[in-house]
């Protein structure tokens, strides 16, 4: 089916970030060496993520893909995302001053416990991630220290060794996310950032605001549509302006 071998494996979420890497691994490895993958873990808006992952597959004309799902989050609860019976927050100003209820504990390492995995089987030396640690909501398995342990993880733990994992976006502002994404033609119209909404994006989660905001830095229009647009300014002494 597929004519090359894959040489990097991309965590798919379906989000902007995780879209504009894998436009990022189709211009740097070519569409028939990059592989997607989707990882399903219970989260509230679960079956519009998987939806998005799909249709940027195939706008971006990535065919080797894979989804899978670790249901054992919504057992485990802890987060927003996961629990019921924790609200999804409204962003504040202060975004990224404390970890909030919607971070899943240790998530990342199960997402990239599964790319290591395929990218083993399939020959992959690299796996992107659009982690990002500026402009975001201070996740703790987003920071750069994170992937540099992992990597030493894959080092030790994976037959050859040589599989790494690369953070492209990961110093980089969110504005400037969405400036590299339409230099790549990324399909922001396809991405799904919305915590709690499958039919129209709620406009004021945290996800939701910082991508607004990040559109709005940008001079550009966010092609999705949203319940609410107002776009929640940082303090003018904040350091993630």
């Amino acid at each position: 089916m597929h004519d090359q071998a894959a040489q990097v494996v991309v965590a798919l979420s379906g989000g902007m970030d995780s879209c504009v890497c894998a436009a990022l691994a189709v211009r740097d490895f070519g569409v028939t060496a990059t592989a997607a993958l989707h990882v399903s873990y219970g989260q509230r808006t679960e079956t519009r993520e998987l939806a998005a992952f799909q249709a940027i597959c195939d706008r971006l004309q990535i065919r080797r893909r894979l989804s899978v799902r670790t249901p054992f989050f919504r057992a485990i609860g802890g987060s927003a995302l996961t629990d019921d019976t924790i609200s999804i927050p409204d962003a504040g100003p202060e975004i990224g001053a404390n970890i909030p209820v919607t971070y899943v504990p240790f998530r990342n390492a199960h997402f990239l416990s599964a790319a290591v995995s395929w990218a083993e089987v399939l020959g992959a030396a690299r796996i992107y991630i659009g982690a990002v640690q500026q402009d975001s909501s201070g996740y703790p398995d987003c920071r750069p220290e994170f992937y540099r342990a992992f990597n030493e993880v894959i080092r030790t733990g994976t037959k050859e060794g040589t599989i790494r994992i690369e953070t492209p976006l990961i110093a980089l502002r969110k504005a400037q996310i969405v400036m590299l994404g339409l230099e790549l033609d990324a399909p922001f119209d396809l991405t799904w950032s919305c915590y709690g909404a499958e039919d129209r994006a709620c406009g004021i989660c945290e996800s939701c605001v910082l991508r607004l905001r990040a559109f709005e830095a940008a001079g550009a229009p966010d092609p999705i549509s949203y319940a609410s647009q107002t776009v929640i300014q940082l303090p003018s002494s904040s350091t993630l302006l």
